[in-house]
């Protein structure tokens, strides 16, 4: 049975509780307790930043030239906490409901209450810090809608939320460096988790300059690696993002759940054509005050700035006039898959629909929206060469963010003790579904407000355990296993490049696991990814050596998406319902709205590696809702 160690007591004081009886280490001590931390995003640059400032010795890993560069930079829109600065109603457990019902009522209570809870300190420190959110006339912090939600609780900086907020973290994180508190590790990649009698004790990184492995221990080790998007190939994620760590984690024992729930952002840019390698984000935040619209009439090819009013199809606004279009990420996204398959897409490849800003610009001005989103509308000209104060842009939607991840407690401490989960790296917070500013969120408070309190709740109980050291046979079976797969590779003869197998598993799952899904689809697909796992071994092409070579790295992020792609359509055929992003064309009512089986699938699948050619096996963690009921999600 899975333990999610959730505290005891009244949900609002759960948290509190936990915190009033978590076991500390003395200020003495922490100095001879060192953490591993593999990402420098929000979630791990924050992590290590905060672990340092207590007196814990932390090693921080990156494959990017600089902890700059992670990609929680890319995130636009903005991030959300319970402050109710407009005063429209919103509160802790307003926020704690609108997320647990935007994820369709498949995550925890206890997580998603306390990620509420902790939203308004986070923008406490955000200022602190001097992260140069959005300010009124007057001087007050400024907010915004997102969608799924009716109040403004959307703190932003621009369409720069991410990147300012990043350089908080960092600048944090470099303050640890120069007092030689966190060592940072930049251009290393984590391709082996070391175990030691049950616990994560340590990695193998290689050095991507050099070529060399390394042996990294420690007392704990933490992934903070970010999401699987990109396992779709064209998706908003940047080039590098990758599943390897969590990956080599999962194969290690560590549990990954939720694993098909991948959320399609509705507000992309299409794809221009086949050689194309990945799609750009346009901000949500876009969508409180452009009007999503496709023409009436099917295969139009007029210039929308043509198209009468009455023959413009205004679907998001028909179909869920309370919300508009400002619905839920994954509502949106089928909407508008819908509308495009049915003949309505527009642009040059028919992929796309119409976000138009013509109306707010004559009810507030060009100015006031210039304003409010000038960078955004630069960088979609900068990419289309169309200006979209003068005309409507195009849209559609792409693979964004995962809510699925590594399987953690409530300590955010995965299957395997000492191995610790943070951000988007795990499953926790967001169900089937996440809300759009909530990612920021979560990553920071994981590393800002949660990781601090139980990942030295756990080292207290490390601190008399004997010490492991780089030259335990663990750490030699391990870098043995890298070396051979890398080795593997590089001797491979074939003729094909690790591009070609990427855009293959991407297309696959796009077309059998991705906005929809079937019974039929994903038996299909789970039989093509074997064959493409067998390909990919035998006609694999690297060429190089195993010092700088790019195709080397990927070759072994390739290898790992095929193997997660073959889990995703486990998770998604075995769980049969429809809830958030994960719809099943066999359970929808007439009218195409996801149909939701609480009696057999109220419950966390969490899926555990049996080994090369075998079956995963499912473990259930059952969801109990004692603070909310409950219901159909409605955005109608």
């Amino acid at each position: 049975m899975i333990d999610s160690k959730i505290p005891e007591g009244p949900l609002a004081d759960k948290w509190n509780n936990y915190k009033a009886k978590a076991k500390l280490v003395n200020p003495a001590n922490r100095k001879k307790l060192n953490v591993i931390v593999v990402g420098t995003g929000l979630a791990g640059a924050s992590c290590a930043a905060s672990l340092a400032e207590q007196g814990y010795n932390i090693q921080s890993f990156c494959f990017q030239d600089s902890a700059r560069r992670a990609h929680s930079v890319a995130a636009q829109g903005g991030v959300n906490a319970a402050k109710n600065y407009k005063n429209d109603g919103d509160s802790t457990f307003r926020m704690f409901y609108d997320t647990i019902k935007g994820g369709d009522f498949r995550s925890r209570e206890a997580n998603v209450y306390r990620l509420a809870e902790c939203s308004a300190h986070l923008i406490d420190h955000a200022v602190a810090q001097g992260v140069p959110f959005a300010r009124e006339y007057a001087g007050y912090l400024n907010n915004r809608s997102f969608g799924g939600v009716q109040v403004s609780r959307t703190f932003y900086a621009r369409g720069q939320t991410g990147q300012q907020l990043l350089l908080g973290a960092y600048q944090g994180l470099l303050r640890q460096v120069s007092l030689g508190k966190v060592t940072m590790h930049t251009r290393h990649e984590m391709l082996e988790l070391v175990i030691i009698d049950g616990k994560a004790k340590g990695i193998i990184a290689r050095n991507l300059e050099t070529g060399a492995l390394e042996r990294h221990v420690a007392d704990a080790v933490v992934l903070a690696s970010g999401g699987y998007g990109k396992v779709y190939y064209l998706s908003t994620l940047a080039m590098g993002c990758n599943s390897s760590a969590i990956w080599r984690a999962h194969k290690k024992g560590a549990y990954m759940a939720g694993v098909s729930w991948i959320q399609f952002h509705p507000t992309s840019l299409p794809q221009h054509g086949a050689n194309q390698s990945k799609l750009t984000l346009m901000s949500e935040s876009l969508r409180n005050d452009g009007r999503i619209w496709v023409p009436k009439k099917a295969e139009d090819a007029r210039n929308p700035n043509t198209i009468p009013e009455e023959e413009r199809d205004y679907y998001l606004e028909r179909r869920y006039p309370s919300f508009g279009n400002l619905a839920p990420r994954d509502i949106s996204s089928r909407a508008a898959k819908e509308r495009i398959d049915a003949g309505h897409g527009v642009g040059p490849m028919k992929n796309a629909i119409y976000l138009d800003f013509s109306d707010a610009i004559k009810a507030q001005g060009k100015n006031i929206i210039e304003a409010k989103y000038s960078n955004l509308f630069a960088m979609y000209e900068k990419i289309t060469g169309i200006n979209a104060y003068k005309e409507p842009m195009l849209i559609s939607p792409a693979a964004h963010f995962t809510m699925g991840g590594l399987w953690v407690d409530y300590e955010l401490m995965t299957s395997i003790p000492g191995l610790f989960a943070l951000g988007e790296a795990n499953f926790a917070d967001h169900g089937a579904n996440r809300l759009g500013a909530n990612s920021l969120l979560q990553a920071c408070v994981d590393g800002y407000f949660i990781a601090p309190y139980t990942i030295p709740n756990y080292l207290a109980g490390e601190l008399n355990a004997p010490k492991a050291t780089i030259d335990h046979p663990a750490f030699e079976e391990a870098e043995k296993s890298v070396r051979t797969q890398l080795d593997r590779f590089l001797n491979s003869k074939g003729t094909l490049s690790t591009d070609h197998f990427h855009k293959k598993i991407g297309r696959l799952l796009y077309e059998k696991c991705g906005l929809s899904r079937s019974k039929e689809k994903l038996e299909e697909a789970i039989e093509d990814i074997k064959a493409l796992k067998a390909s990919f071994e035998k006609d694999l092409l690297i060429t190089g050596d195993d010092t700088l070579n790019s195709e080397l790295e990927k070759a072994g992020r390739i290898a790992d998406y095929i193997e997660l792609a073959e889990l995703m359509c486990y998770d998604a055929l075995q769980r049969e319902e429809s809830c958030g992003a994960h719809f099943r064309e066999e359970y929808q009512t007439t009218d195409g709205e996801a149909v939701r089986n609480d009696n057999d699938f109220c419950y966390v699948s969490a899926w555990e590696w049996k080994g090369e050619a075998k079956p995963p096996e499912l473990h259930k963690e059952p969801l109990l809702f004692e603070s909310v009921e409950l219901a159909v999600r409605s955005y109608k």
